[in-house]
């Protein structure tokens, strides 16, 4: 199913789980099948910079069970490194459909959903998980309290959907630590801005932009100020990471 990575001389991509688009459904199948914490994460060119620059998060995002390739930036350094960039697991499409497949397959379970702030919290909760009840939480509380909030909510021995939507690199932080401390099935899954898009705080670039792979230049025309430094910035120091670590 996977394409092979872990001889990749760049150790950030070789702890991309590569896939074939024609095996992404059978991947689905691996996740709901696990009994026990799995979490699922994506790799973009900004979450690439930062396993880069600090090893706490390069350790936080190689924990990951599942890390997919989201983006053209990740497909040019797996190009660079001589590797089929298989299928781009883009989270506000992924997701979705990730989550229905669990509610669909997995039957009795409680949800949490960690991240954003209200209204855009419960209304995205509401969108993502079509109206199923879920424990809530905002995401600045410290770290140790998603845990205790999980923990006190939930029967232990119950299967859990996590949804955390906190951004990078808190979330890959806080996913590491419930899988650490969890042993029933869970499934963690690292959304950054997904309870914001499901919400309707944030649009979706238009389909020219997607085809060319250039959602993040659409995402810099609304929000310039706080995405300067992510892609003006990151993406040369990107390229010249890749470039030294191919």
């Amino acid at each position: 199913m996977y394409i092979n990575s872990s001889a990749c001389a760049d150790k950030n991509i070789s702890c991309v789980s590569l896939v074939e688009e024609s095996n992404v459904d059978a991947l689905i199948s691996e996740i709901l099948m696990a009994q026990e914490p799995v979490s699922i994460g994506f790799l973009n060119q900004h979450g690439y910079n930062l396993m880069v620059e600090n090893e706490g998060v390069f350790s936080s995002f190689s924990s990951l069970n599942y890390l997919l390739r989201d983006g053209i930036g990740i497909k040019l350094a797996c190009r660079l490194n001589h590797l089929n960039p298989g299928f781009n697991a883009n989270g506000t499409d992924f997701i979705p459909l990730l989550v229905q497949r669990i509610i669909e397959g997995w039957g009795d379970f409680d949800c949490f959903t960690l991240g954003t702030s209200e209204p855009w919290l419960s209304l995205g909760t509401s969108e993502l998980l079509k109206g199923r009840k879920a424990f809530s939480l905002d995401g600045f509380k410290n770290n140790e309290e998603y845990l205790s909030f999980i923990k006190g909510s939930s029967v232990s021995s119950r299967k859990k959907l996590i949804v955390l939507a906190m951004g990078m690199p808190k979330q890959e932080a806080i996913a590491k630590m419930i899988c650490d401390n969890l042993s029933e099935p869970v499934i963690v899954i690292c959304g950054g801005a997904i309870l914001d898009f499901s919400a309707g705080k944030f649009s979706r670039a238009p389909d020219i932009f997607r085809k060319l792979n250039i959602e993040w230049l659409y995402r810099l025309t609304l929000e310039p100020k706080r995405l300067f430094s992510r892609y003006v910035i990151g993406i040369p120091k990107f390229l010249y990471y890749i470039a030294k670590f191919r």
